[in-house]
């Protein structure tokens, strides 16, 4: 089909190559990227631009936000699907050469998990059998359409993950998911199809373009999630802008032993030391970093097992500083040892770690003087400290557990476990400890009022932690020795009860909790006080240059 008439609020991701054979209109406007591509579909545009391998990709801009659905419905099909497949070689439903596609948010502010996303769209039982042959792979094949089947259940159908959680313990018998070989998975994907029949009342859609239809509409219909709205309130993001919605063919990181999924940040965000900070899944998706429902690793084991990704993704991290002139959060994928890069955007920190990132870039050449001291001056000198435990000689705090330490500080208060508890506790001036199983952003309100948040499972980089540290919120995760006791309003660590209203500390600089309150002490970093004040005496006068 033609493409001379491309409609004007869609747009490719793709390498210079690919690009050259399309008109301008499917190229991004340098002036306006952000504001109609989001800011994740303009930085992987920039990116793909840059050299890095980025996933080809189809964006319907922010204007479709707010149009009728008929819309952005015939320049998805019209026009940019059959692009995309042109690019890729694959066709959506074909049932020879299928192509998959994740379905992702992005507005033109950054908004980390507060929208949704739906990963290997296009699998249905007629494109099964040309995944199995392209792939040679039945276990990726079959845990690809399980984890569709479960995701667009939740963002689709509104079915509580839940339900599919339990199908997956439930045939497991404790095995990680990682284990499971191919005829669990396809026995596994069989009842998450029977599930989301009894729980939507209609069977899951064979369809594809169906599939893909509802996805979009879905994450469009995700701007307006409470979640979404109570973070656009907090932060001052004007609710008129929407979000734009990214179609990008997949790459698995569920593939093999050398595939996998990780969250980095090209800085310690909690700190500002400047070396990689990152988390990674050997044999995972994204989502299952991000969500906050698995307990992520450190980068050492990557580095280890694929020496040549770990390499390429240091070189790559500097690149995306340089590109975008500051510390950036990244997401990507290694698919049977190659790394896919998949977003970048400037990467939420601690106000401390803000002071030393923006005067190491100005050190580093990346950042002028003038831009150091406007990400710097209203930070107050005070907030540059350390707040630690303050334990005297011979006092030794009972320690009941330990995880990971995903944002600095000391928070104590008591125990809740639920968004209501924190609520009502707080109303009656307490402080408060959320504790839940999950890191999940549908926490972001509680959180707002809580001290700290404490979880069994998640990630330093999912996407609660990542809010929190933009809060300067404490948070610990992947507690391991924690367990949850609704039903007795309580949680044990190991042997040791704590019931709901106990209060308890957490310590975000090394991961530990303690029972009761423990004294703190805060610790001046008098050095970085010394360099923002002779950063502020350059520009003193108004109107000074650099």
């Amino acid at each position: 089909m033609s493409v001379r008439h491309w409609p004007e609020a869609c747009y490719l991701i793709a390498g210079r190559d690919e690009l050259e054979s399309l008109p301008r209109k499917a190229h991004p406007p340098q002036s306006e990227g952000a504001l109609r591509l989001g800011n994740k579909a303009w930085n992987l545009w920039c990116m793909a631009q840059a050299g890095l391998r980025v996933p080809p990709a189809l964006v319907l801009g922010t204007p479709y936000a707010h149009r009728p659905a008929s819309d952005w419905d015939e320049a998805l099909f019209s026009v940019g699907l059959p692009e995309l497949e042109r690019i890729t070689g694959r066709r959506l439903g074909d049932a020879r050469r299928p192509l998959l596609v994740s379905v992702r948010s992005g507005a033109p502010v950054s908004m980390p998990g507060m929208m949704e996303t739906v990963l290997d769209v296009g699998l249905c039982d007629e494109t099964v059998p040309g995944m199995l042959r392209l792939t040679g792979n039945p276990r990726l094949v079959w845990d690809s359409y399980r984890r569709l089947v479960a995701g667009y259940g939740e963002v689709v159908a509104g079915i509580d993950p839940g339900v599919f959680e339990a199908a997956l313990a439930e045939l497991a018998q404790g095995q990680e998911e990682q284990t499971l070989a191919f005829d669990a998975l396809r026995t596994l994907t069989r009842r998450y199809l029977e599930c989301y029949r009894e729980q939507a009342g209609e069977p899951f859609p064979q369809s594809v373009r169906v599939q893909l239809r509802e996805s979009v509409r879905a994450v469009f219909a995700s701007w307006n999630a409470p979640k979404a709205v109570d973070y656009r309130r907090h932060q001052g993001i004007d609710g008129a802008l929407g979000t734009a919605v990214t179609i990008q063919q997949m790459v698995f990181g569920n593939a093999d032993r050398r595939s996998g999924a990780g969250v980095g940040f090209t800085r310690d965000p909690t700190d500002g030391t400047p070396r990689p900070w990152v988390d990674f899944l050997f044999e995972a998706q994204g989502e299952d970093v991000v969500s906050g429902r698995r307990s992520a690793v450190g980068h050492e084991r990557l580095a280890a097992r694929l020496p040549q990704v770990w390499a390429e993704l240091g070189e790559g991290a500097a690149r995306l500083e340089r590109l975008f002139a500051d510390m950036q959060d990244f997401e990507f994928t290694v698919e049977e040892g190659t790394l896919f890069w998949l977003q970048a955007r400037a990467g939420k920190r601690t106000l401390r770690a803000a002071a030393r990132i923006a005067l190491d870039l100005l050190a580093e050449g990346v950042i002028d003087a003038r831009t150091a001291w406007e990400r710097t001056r209203d930070l107050a000198l005070e907030e540059l400290a350390t707040v630690r435990l303050a334990t005297a000689e011979g006092e030794a705090p009972q320690r009941l557990g330990s995880g990971i330490p995903a944002s600095p500080g000391i928070a104590g208060g008591e125990l809740a476990l639920d968004a209501e508890r924190v609520a009502a506790r707080v109303a009656q001036g307490a402080k408060v400890i959320l504790v839940r199983q999950d890191a999940e952003t549908a926490d972001v309100a509680a959180l707002r009022q809580a001290e700290g948040l404490l979880t069994r499972r998640g990630a330093r980089t999912s996407h609660a932690a990542v809010v929190a540290r933009q809060m300067g919120k404490v948070c610990v995760v992947g507690c391991e020795t924690l367990t949850l006791l609704p039903e007795q309003r309580a949680v044990r660590f190991g042997e040791r009860v704590v019931a709901e209203g106990e209060t308890i500390t957490l310590d975000g600089n090394e991961g530990s909790v303690y029972a009761g309150l423990v004294r703190t002490q805060t610790v001046p970093d008098a050095a970085l006080q010394a360099q923002i004040m002779a950063l502020r005496a350059r520009f003193a006068g108004e109107g000074q240059d650099a």
